[in-house]
């Protein structure tokens, strides 16, 4: 059976998206299930995040060439192990990126070029229970492709004005051209409100909008600004080793998600 695949988008970049991704991932991994982390993005922050270092001495393939490939399940011979010295890491594998993948832009007006994320997955993620794939901050030719491979979406926004009209970019695009996707039965899974700073008014004016906009689809816990988990991602480490305040609360909040990942995708 395959695993349960989620798209992470925001129209909008600078919103987190890689590292909600990694460490939601990570809180999954810890439950005891198999994650596969797909990097979409050519930026590769999510790819580095989990210890990926490209080596043009020894290239690897990455998603890029897979995807190229269009070959039924040549994602097998991308995944890679995340490299953390953890227990729970070996539940995680990555499937990176790096700029080459930028290139397959170039192969958007090729027939069915939508449908190579799906074709490359197809028999390579039956051993993995969720698959999350992180996107660019854009709606074309890669997410597009995410999104035709994904079975739901998970919109990542900050609280502010920007990241959220890029979260309504994302709902309405799903509502008029999923169906030219070939994903029909594509839905918003849940909406997640990362970096938020606590105790700013205008930041709980923007926290309201978008339980408005966006209603019961909005989960909790909203993820706050914290150090640690600054530090995690700058030093490419599980959020358990990196330095900084209020590290419990930090775990406890992807914990948290990841509890709130499993109970939608279950209903």
């Amino acid at each position: 059976m395959a695993a349960r695949r989620t798209a992470v988008i925001n129209n909008r970049g600078g919103v987190g998206k890689s590292d909600l991704t990694l460490r939601l991932g990570a809180a999954l991994a810890k439950r005891g299930r198999k994650v596969g982390l797909v990097d979409f993005d050519p930026q590769g922050n999510l790819s580095r995040r989990a210890g990926w270092v490209y080596n043009e001495a020894q290239p690897q393939i990455t998603v890029s060439e897979a995807v190229q490939s269009d070959r039924v399940g040549s994602m097998r011979q991308v995944w890679t192990p995340v490299q953390w010295k953890t227990e729970y890491a070996q539940r995680m594998v990555l499937a990176p990126a790096w700029l080459e993948l930028e290139n397959r832009y170039a192969e958007a007006g090729l027939p069915g070029s939508h449908l190579r994320l799906a074709r490359v997955l197809q028999g390579a993620d039956e051993d993995l229970d969720d698959v999350l794939i992180d996107c660019p901050p854009s709606l074309f030719h890669l997410t597009q492709m995410a999104m035709s491979a994904a079975d739901g979406v998970l919109i990542v926004t900050r609280a502010e004005i920007d990241s959220i009209l890029g979260a309504k970019r994302v709902r309405t695009f799903i509502g008029e051209k999923a169906h030219a996707l070939h994903a029909d039965d594509l839905r918003i899974d849940g909406v997640v409100v990362n970096d938020y700073e606590q105790g700013k008014p205008r930041q709980r004016q923007q926290l309201a909008s978008v339980r408005r906009l966006f209603g019961d689809l909005v989960w909790d816990p909203v993820i706050a600004r914290r150090e640690v988990i600054a530090n995690a991602a700058n030093d490419f480490v599980p959020l358990e080793d990196a330095k900084g305040s209020q590290l419990t609360q930090a775990v406890a909040s992807f914990e948290l998600l990841a509890d709130t990942y499993e109970k939608r995708n279950a209903a």
